[in-house]
């Protein structure tokens, strides 16, 4: 796997969706979770799809219950929660393992493309991967990283 469009990812319905579909564009890519302090950073990831969305960025959220189960067991319910609290109107997929056995072949690829400050491993929710036009990733942001702090990277990509 060369790129982020090389992979499929779980749609909240349990279909497949070829991250290829979004190929020539930027990705913010994501784990998130509805019951955790970082949760008002889906109000700044939204501002920035609503700011760039028309310059071809996409946000993609994949929820993960890995982090002292901070996610809902429905994904009806996050959805839900996402769009009524924050107003997010950018694809959430099916939640996921972004660690260990079971762990998600997309965010495999993202960490060990970006590796984060002592390990590969993703800590906590919204950890933030941010992907050019070609599908490469060329940053990572912890979860503590509000998403504003992307932008100035995001600017050239678009």
């Amino acid at each position: 796997m060369n790129t982020v469009y090389d992979f499929q990812v779980k749609m909240t319905n349990g279909k497949l969706k070829s991250l290829q579909d979004y190929e020539g564009q930027p990705l913010i890519i994501v784990n998130t979770a509805s019951k955790c302090g970082f949760t008002p950073q889906f109000g700044g990831l939204q501002e920035l799809y609503s700011k760039y969305k028309d310059r071809g960025l996409v946000i993609l959220g994949f929820p993960s219950d890995q982090f002292n189960n901070q996610e809902y067991d429905n994904i009806e319910e996050t959805t839900q929660f996402c769009q009524i609290n924050y107003g997010v109107t950018f694809p959430i997929f099916a939640k996921i393992d972004v660690n260990g056995k079971q762990e998600n072949a997309l965010f495999t690829f993202l960490k060990q493309q970006q590796k984060g400050l002592l390990s590969s491993r993703i800590k906590w929710n919204f950890t933030k991967f941010l992907t050019d036009r070609e599908g490469k990733v060329v940053k990572r942001y912890g979860p503590a990283a509000p998403p504003s702090r992307i932008e100035a990277d995001l600017i050239p990509l678009l």
